[in-house]
């Protein structure tokens, strides 16, 4: 017996291990009793998604609100660079660029604890509009003045 044991190649030794391992496997594995314990066995239950909670809504908010700040932000900014091309002067002899900044700050402050998603919005798109708007008229008159002192 012992010899015979001496004659198997170790590949074979593995692959009769492997049954034997398979073979004890299903033989502790008896199966469900029912039908309805097979399918909860295998089949994952569907999880009811939970409502969102005050402080989830909260946390939403807030991030909706940080984006909005940082659009704020941003089109403030666009505005004092937009204002360093205004250096001629208005009839006070105030130059325009300083009177159009004084007029964002207010314009700013105003909406500065407007909550409404709606309202900021809005604010937001005729702001930029505003400046993309003037910052075109600008270039146009620039182009304007160009040409004529070429002739």
């Amino acid at each position: 017996m012992i010899q015979k044991w001496r004659n198997l190649s170790p590949g074979r030794l593995d692959l009769m291990a492997r049954t034997v391992a398979v073979s004890t496997r299903r033989l502790l594995h008896e199966g469900p009793d029912t039908v309805e314990e097979l399918i909860d066995r295998h089949l994952a239950a569907k999880k009811e998604k939970p409502l969102i909670d005050d402080d989830e809504a909260e946390f939403l908010n807030r991030r909706r609100l940080t984006s909005t700040r940082r659009e704020a932000l941003s089109l403030y900014r666009d505005i004092l660079r937009a204002t360093r091309f205004f250096m001629w002067t208005d009839s006070k002899g105030l130059l325009w660029k300083d009177v159009l900044r004084e007029n964002a700050r207010k314009e700013f402050e105003a909406a500065r604890f407007e909550t409404d998603p709606e309202v900021i919005t809005r604010l937001l798109i005729g702001g930029s509009d505003a400046v993309s708007c003037a910052l075109d008229k600008l270039a146009e008159k620039q182009k304007a003045m160009i040409e004529k002192n070429r002739r």
